[in-house]
C-alpha cells in the first residue's frame, strides 16, 4: 500500500457563522462553530466509520464502506478549493484543505 492511499481527503469551508468539513474518500461530514471543532467531530466520525467498518460489526461490508467516494462535486470543489488556495493566502474565510491520516491500530490490538 502507497503511504498516499493512507491519506484521506478533505476539505472545510465557512457558511455562515458555521464551519462544514469533508471527507471525500469516505463521503462523510460534520460542522461546528468553529474549523477545530469541526475537525474534532470529522476525526471521531472517520475513526469511528473505519472502526466499524474493519472490525465491527459492518466487516462484510468493508469494500463497499471503504470505497464509498462522495459525489462528483464535491471533488471538483475540492480541487477548485486547492487551486485558490495555491494562488492566494490563506485567510480566515477561504477554504481550508488538508489530509487526515486513517488511524492505524498496531495487530496486537485487533480483536480476534
Amino acid at each position: 500500500m502507497k503511504p498516499n492511499n493512507l491519506l484521506l481527503h478533505c476539505y472545510a469551508e465557512k457558511s455562515g457563522e458555521q464551519w462544514q468539513v469533508f471527507c471525500l474518500d469516505l463521503s462523510l461530514a460534520a460542522q461546528g462553530d468553529s474549523f477545530k471543532e469541526a475537525r474534532i467531530k470529522l476525526d471521531s466520525m472517520v475513526e469511528s466509520y473505519l472502526q466499524d467498518a474493519l472490525v465491527g460489526e459492518d466487516k462484510e461490508y468493508a469494500d463497499q464502506l471503504l470505497n464509498r467516494k462522495a459525489p462528483l462535486r464535491q471533488w471538483i470543489k475540492y480541487y477548485f478549493f486547492r487551486l485558490i488556495f495555491l494562488i492566494f493566502s490563506t485567510k480566515n474565510r477561504l477554504p481550508r484543505l488538508f489530509k487526515e491520516a486513517i488511524p492505524m491500530v498496531p495487530c496486537s490490538h485487533r480483536h480476534a
